[in-house]
């Protein structure tokens, strides 16, 4: 479970400042592309994990990827450098990460393989098609109900698949503009959020939620918040997309000073989202428990 330390609650896009399933995409700077956080030495022994019982399955990689994978790898030890200094030191071939520090080679093949187990997000490659942008290259470790296997090669179409509103609308036909107009340098983030029965990280198949809920089973709950970054490659004009895991504890809720407004606007969401939405979610059986739970709250 998350330490008071890894600032539970600190990214709240059901809030209202966000909907759900809508693009949602704000400019961020530099210095906000990586989070590493307290909980960075946890989730980097997971991603060892899991590439040490199945490297396949949390990671892939197309041929005419090594580029850009070296062009991923630059820009994360570039930004480490820069904003993150009390955490991570580079030194010849070999970085420093944490304290007393791990130590990661950084010149070796697969290099988007090494760029992953240096910071917390997931690092997956886009490259524009004529058939749209395709997943050429990812290290996924910790993916909320979907599978790397299935979705590599995929267009943004496929990879989409089945998202409430996505293909076919105009938020698929949005997202293929921002792939498009993304420049170099034009850093952009947004949020998705859904609630899991565990804080597990690796989650490649849907969960819902198995019980049913009171207060006393609200209390295992856990918002599961993914933090999104698009990027443009400067060199091979790919695009490098990021995702972070955030766990958030709704054991904890209680104690927030803002407990109540956080309950309002999480069960206001929850309340909107359509049945296809709720399904996609797993959230068709324990929804209007759980807003019973945050209504009381």
């Amino acid at each position: 479970m998350p330490s008071p330390a890894s600032q539970p609650f600190r990214h709240r896009p059901y809030d209202g400042s966000t909907q759900p399933f809508t693009v949602g995409l704000r400019p961020i700077g530099e210095e906000d592309w990586l989070e590493p956080d307290p909980l960075l030495e946890e989730h980097l022994n997971e991603k060892e994990r899991l590439f040490a019982h199945d490297l396949s399955a949390v990671f892939r990689e197309e041929d005419n990827t090594e580029k850009s994978q070296g062009e991923v790898l630059g820009l994360v030890i570039e930004n480490l450098s820069r904003f993150h200094g009390a955490t991570y030191s580079f030194k010849g071939d070999t970085a420093t990460v944490g304290r007393p520090g791990r130590k990661i080679p950084v010149k070796t093949a697969p290099f988007l393989l090494t760029a992953s187990r240096l910071v917390q997000e997931d690092l997956v490659i886009m490259r524009p098609s004529p058939e749209g942008y395709r997943l050429v290259s990812a290290s996924l470790c910790f993916p909320s109900s979907w599978r790397l296997s299935e979705k590599i090669g995929l267009t943004m179409t496929g990879i989409h698949d089945g998202v409430p509103g996505f293909n076919g609308s105009r938020m698929g036909q949005v997202v293929a503009r921002l792939f498009d107009n993304l420049k170099v340098g034009q850093l952009l983030c947004r949020f998705n959020w859904s609630i899991y029965p565990d804080d597990k990280l690796h989650h490649p198949m849907p969960e819902g939620i198995p019980f049913d809920v009171d207060s006393r089973t609200f209390a295992r709950l856990f918002l599961r918040v993914e933090r999104q970054t698009l990027r443009r490659l400067p060199e091979n004009g790919d695009i490098l997309f990021t995702i972070k895991i955030h766990h958030d504890p709704l054991s904890l809720l209680s104690r927030q000073e803002d407990r109540a407004a956080i309950a309002s606007n999480l069960r206001a969401q929850l309340l909107a989202l359509r049945n296809d939405q709720l399904t996609y979610k797993g959230l068709t059986k324990a929804r209007d428990e759980i807003a019973a739970v945050l209504h009381r709250m």
